[in-house]
């Protein structure tokens, strides 16, 4: 379903995880087609902690003091419902675990919002889901350690081998050394380096300068993940990639289309990057 109207995103960053917010955003702009508003509500220390998160997903920090365990709902709460009064969007989502919302979500409906929920799995109560109109749970996914990360430890060194007790009795005599094996044939060496030899590897193609330069100044489009395509043109113009306010963001990543995918076709709001493809 696309929204028609304006799509608010609170998050308490307090009780997710990075992870769950991407897999958030991500799960909101496939459903609704746009995420207008994006406020993450956290103390000062996450805002430092998920500073190029936040930076990367358009997210604002809103930094609240910690005076008490609920001071960051609160806020989160009198954000919502001032700017619910005041902007009148269609949509509010809501991405938290905590199960003190449930008056936010019941007086954000009354107001005429579509309320939906999205929590990390494992943390929700089944006693908070059903006064959303929709609830989500999102599996918190943990880092993996790269191969190249584990390549650069140093191996484990194998336990030295026990000196073998002294014997009393009597030294066998040494056996004959091994003949010395027949040197191998020219051809058949080259074949063996041949087969120990590994396989050459084509390297990626190069990214033109114009998608890299845009990639540089938007990195959050890395991921994959459909952006807003007007916030994408403003890191356009900042970076000048754009030269002026009235040239269409639309028009230039479309003579990349190869790399980028703007949706929908006949008045593209989002964008997102294919990957690493020849022009």
């Amino acid at each position: 379903m696309k929204a028609a109207g304006t799509v608010m995103l609170f998050i308490d960053a307090d009780n997710v995880s990075t992870s769950v917010i991407d897999q958030a955003m991500a799960h909101v702009l496939a459903e609704e087609g746009a995420i207008h508003v994006r406020r993450a509500h956290c103390t000062a220390e996450t805002a430092l902690k998920h500073q190029q998160f936040f930076k990367g997903h358009s997210i604002r920090p809103i930094v609240n003091l910690s005076t008490g365990k609920n001071a960051t709902d609160i806020a989160l709460a009198v954000d919502a419902i001032d700017l619910v009064a005041t902007e009148r969007p269609q949509v509010v989502v809501i991405v938290s675990s905590d199960s003190d919302f449930a008056p936010l979500v019941i007086r954000l409906r009354e107001k005429g919002c579509r309320v939906l929920g999205i929590g990390q799995l494992g943390k929700t109560g089944e006693d908070s889901r059903g006064v959303y109109d929709s609830f989500v749970d999102m599996a918190h996914q943990k880092v993996r350690v790269s191969s190249k990360a584990l390549a650069g430890r140093a191996p484990a060194r194998a336990p030295a081998a026990a000196p073998a007790p002294a014997s009393t009795s009597t030294a066998a005599p040494a056996p004959a050394p091994a003949p010395a094996p027949a040197p191998a044939r020219p051809h058949a060496r080259a074949q063996a380096v041949r087969a120990r030899a590994p396989a050459a590897v084509a390297p990626p193609p190069a990214l033109p300068p114009e998608v890299a330069a845009i990639l540089h100044a938007f990195p959050a489009l890395g991921s994959g993940v459909a952006m807003q395509l007007n916030e994408v043109g403003e890191a356009m113009r900042k970076h000048a990639i754009l030269k002026s306010k009235s040239a269409s963001p639309s028009g230039y990543l479309k003579r990349h289309k190869s790399h980028f995918e703007l949706a929908p076709a006949d008045k593209p709001r989002t964008v997102r990057y294919l990957g690493a493809r020849p022009e």
